[in-house]
Parts: C-alpha cells; structure tokens; sequence
C-alpha cells in the first residue's frame, strides 16, 4: 500500500532542524519547526497548510519571514501552531515590516497563529489585508494535546523542558483506507472520482448499512448504482492502521521529558529526534539540555519506533556525522 505521508528532513543533520511531510493524492504539505528554508523550493512551500514550531529559537522560528514573502499576495490560509508566547513573536515579525499597500492585493492571505500551554488552545488572526493587524482572539481548552484534528488526521503535542517550553508534536492518520484495484475491476465497477468520495465516507465513519452512490459516465450520461457501504467495504477496500509520525528536539534528559516522549512516540512509523551529542559528552548535552545520540536511540527503542531518523547535529562534529548516525542506530537496536 501506498503511504499516505511522505516525511523527509528540510536540511542536513547538522543544519537547522526541520521536517517537511508531503501528503500523497492531496495538494498539501505541513512542516514540523520553522528554520532555514531556503533548500525547500517555492511550489513545496506553496504546498504548505500548517506549520508546527517547537520553540521560537532562531534556528527553529527564521524560515518564518521566507515563508510568508512566498505566500503574500496569494489566495492561502497558514496555520501556524507554538508554544506559550508565540502569537507575541508572529506578532512582532509582521510588525518590523511596512504593510502600507498590501489593502490592494486582489486577495487576503491570512495567517492564524495559535500558542499551546499544555492545556488552552489560544489563536489570533492576521489578514494580509488588514495589514497584518492582530485580531479575532479566541480560547478553546484541548482533550490530549490535539491541535489539529480533521476528517483523515490529527496532530498531537506535550510540552518538553528546554529550560523554555518546548513543544514535541505526533501526526497521526486515523486509518488508511486502500481501493484494492483488482478487486474493484472483478466486481465491474469502474474507476472515477467516486472512489475518493467512498474514501472520505469510511473516513467519517458513515454507517455500514447506509446506502452509496457509485457513479461513472457512460456514452455522455451519467450512469448510478446505490449500494451498501458495509458491501463496498467488505469488496472492495482494505482498511488498516494509519501512519504515525513523531517528531522531538531541543529537550533536556530528564525522568519527565523522557516518560513524555514515550508516550508521544508509542508506535510511530517515523520518529525525528535530535541527537546533537555523543555519549561521551553526555555533560556537555545536560548543560545545554539536549540530548546524546545514545540517549535518542535508546528512546527510540524504548517507544517502539519502527525507524529512527537523527537530527540536530552540533558542528563540534563537523566531518564526523557518521559516528553520531552510529551511535543511535546502536543504542537503537540495544
């Protein structure tokens, strides 16, 4: 089966942290931190809905001002998501510029930047149009840490201590749902743009004996079958646990931190952590409140994560990334 998210890190380990997730058959991406883009090209950034930033540190939080030259002027909502503070700091980046034209773009790009405390949800709006003036100020408490909840997918968050608030985030697909092909052509139905309407139905949890119209066109007309979705179900698809994908940086080693990240991490697909230090440096990774590549990979392990992928490497190790790939992948494997 075709995966529904494709995750890839934006720069190399020792660059500024970053993961971009592609979403397959829709025109849509989300971007885990905020930090140098320039590697992404303007039709991914385009593709962009939600951005979720751990932390506003300047090598988590600076693709912000590239992000929104390349989407002014265009007809896009951004969702932005961060910690306590963090409507503050969107706030101030718009304000250091001069926004006296933007009333005349045909269009209003609208940025909706949202900051989680580990309980309340808080959102502001910012309309290109309006000059990028703050505004639209709700609260909504969250069940779980759930910030992005939509008919395929939702993401998840809990607060990390990085001498700040340091948020870790989960992107989670609620199931997968396959059109097994072969079966679809057995049956005599045909393909059309039906099948994705029978996709969303499974997704929104229509109930099985309600009836679903399968549609095709036929010699200029419109030909129609109403059949059972629990029938088209059983034939035709196959349904099965969805992707999950975690991503953690910027954290101290600590009991609590540690029993977060398991929890967050349980089962993922992917898990993105930082892993700036080796072992035998393991003071130097307390004292800046990072974590050692022996200590990701043991995490790893520990949550049941079918693959690690490291990040966040320190320049200390320059020319030696491979040690640091080493020693997670190691610890990893126990």
């Amino acid at each position: 089966m075709k995966p529904l998210f494709h995750p890839s890190l934006v720069n190399d380990p020792f660059d500024d942290p970053g993961v971009y997730i592609d979403f397959l058959f829709e025109k849509r991406a989300i971007l885990f931190d905020l930090g140098d883009l320039h590697l992404l090209p303007p039709r991914k950034i385009l593709r962009v809905s939600h951005v979720f930033v751990s932390h506003t540190h300047m090598d988590h939080f600076c693709g912000f001002d590239r992000m929104v030259r390349i989407l002014l002027a265009r007809d896009k909502r951004l969702q932005l998501f961060g910690p306590p503070g963090f409507i503050d700091r969107v706030a101030h980046r718009l304000a250091s510029y001069t926004w006296n034209l933007v009333e005349y773009y045909p269009v209003d790009f609208t940025i909706i930047a949202s900051e989680f405390d580990g309980v309340v949800l808080r959102s502001a709006r910012f309309h290109c149009r309006n000059r990028f003036f703050r505004e639209q100020e709700v609260a909504s408490p969250t069940e779980d840490g759930v910030l992005l909840d939509d008919e395929s997918l939702r993401v998840r968050s809990v607060t990390l201590d990085h001498r700040i608030p340091c948020l870790a985030f989960t992107l989670e697909e609620k199931i997968h749902v396959n059109i097994m092909r072969n079966r679809l052509l057995e049956q005599g139905f045909p393909v059309g743009p039906w099948l994705t309407e029978l996709k969303k139905a499974v997704l929104r949890g229509d109930p099985d004996n309600g009836l679903f119209r399968v549609w095709w066109r036929e010699g200029g007309t419109v030909q129609e079958r109403f059949i059972g979705l629990g029938i088209l179900k059983d034939e035709i698809l196959r349904i099965v646990p969805g992707q999950k994908i975690t991503y953690v940086t910027d954290v101290a080693y600590s009991a609590e931190n540690v029993s977060r990240i398991r929890d967050l991490a349980t089962g993922s697909d992917y898990l993105f952590i930082e892993a700036m230090f080796l072992q035998k440096d393991e003071g130097r990774a307390r004292g800046k409140n990072h974590l050692t590549a022996c200590q990701a990979g043991t995490l790893a392990r520990e949550a049941g994560a079918v693959r690690v992928v490291p990040f966040h490497f320190s320049a200390k190790y320059t020319g030696h990334g491979e040690e640091l790939l080493r020693e997670v992948e190691d610890s990893f494997k126990g």
